[in-house]
């Protein structure tokens, strides 16, 4: 039976919720370019590598697995090390973690190459299995692993906590995952495809083309094998969902889902007070973000000790 606790929908951060301010900050170090396959199966050396960020100072800390935005096709692990920084600071390990891209013809002609779904994610999957099997070597908690991302990252997210196949094929479970925090992203594929080829204007109906085909395939199939829609009786851990005002109807797709499923384990959080790139860099750049702060909190409370 599935675990039924808390559904909170969070109309707005700003007086809806008062976030707890933290006790204490703290130094961080940084390991910068590891990479997470072996050398015989890396395919694009340059990008399947992360980012370790860990607090100094605190014992076994949670670490955050955080997989940035980007279309999946521009995503940059560097760009990501501001956030990753502040968790820090909290106490908070974080991986900011690379992975192969698809082509990005809808945004750049220069960018011809590249692969489709599910390369992105088992990129995703193997970055885990390496931060697990290197817990106790870097000080963070085997235990405490979360995962979220942004956009692109926030499907990534949810997928790897939803499609059970991809840390199985490395001997682990969907229930190795503390919690998830998919943040702004599309789960539901057909959807997504459909909002673009049904779009009034004319330029971005090419996107479903030279964009979603471009990253998960051509057909229905690959749409719905990529979608974490399709696996809602696979959610088992904890979930804190938050959408911008841009993309909310992305996030009320899978909300819709997440209330037929019955599953309650789950916060949900619509930040309407920013739009998509706005809240990235609120979340990035502010020292006092507020969506930041509920997700610190979040990893806080879902933390075993």
């Amino acid at each position: 039976m599935k675990k039924m606790t808390l559904f909170l929908l969070l109309v707005s951060i700003y007086g809806c919720l008062k976030a707890q301010a933290p006790a204490d900050t703290f130094a961080y170090k940084e390991i910068l370019d590891i990479p997470y396959l072996e050398s015989e199966v890396v395919q694009v050396d340059s990008l399947q590598r992360l980012h370790l960020v860990l607090p100094e100072g605190v014992e076994q800390p949670p670490l955050l697995l955080w997989i940035g935005g980007g279309a999946w096709s521009f995503v940059d692990r560097n760009v990501e090390m501001n956030l990753a920084r502040k968790f820090a600071r909290e106490g908070i390990a974080v991986a900011s973690v690379g992975h192969r891209l698809s082509r990005g013809l809808f945004k750049d002609s220069t960018r011809t190459h590249g692969v489709k779904h599910p390369a992105h994610i088992k990129d995703i999957a193997a970055a885990f299995k390496w931060l697990y099997d290197h817990a106790e070597e870097y000080g963070y908690s085997q235990d405490n692993l979360f995962v979220g991302g942004f956009s692109s990252g926030g499907h990534l997210s949810a997928l790897l906590a939803m499609d059970d196949r991809y840390l199985e094929a490395h001997g682990l479970s969907v229930k190795d995952i503390r919690a998830v925090i998919p943040i702004s992203g599309a789960y539901d594929i057909n959807n997504y495809y459909s909002v673009f080829l049904n779009h009034e204007d004319p330029q971005t109906r090419t996107f479903a083309d030279t964009h979603v085909k471009d990253v998960f395939g051509d057909t229905e199939a690959d749409f719905t094998d990529a979608s974490p829609t399709t696996y809602m009786d696979n959610l088992s851990i904890p979930m804190l969902l938050i959408s911008d005002h841009d993309l909310y109807n992305y996030t009320k797709v899978f909300e819709e889902k997440l209330r037929e499923s019955g599953y309650r384990d789950c916060q949900i959080l619509h930040v309407f007070n920013f739009g998509h790139g706005g809240l990235w860099r609120d979340m990035s750049n502010s020292p006092d973000s507020q969506t930041r702060r509920i997700m610190i909190d979040f990893i806080r409370r879902n933390t075993s000790y």
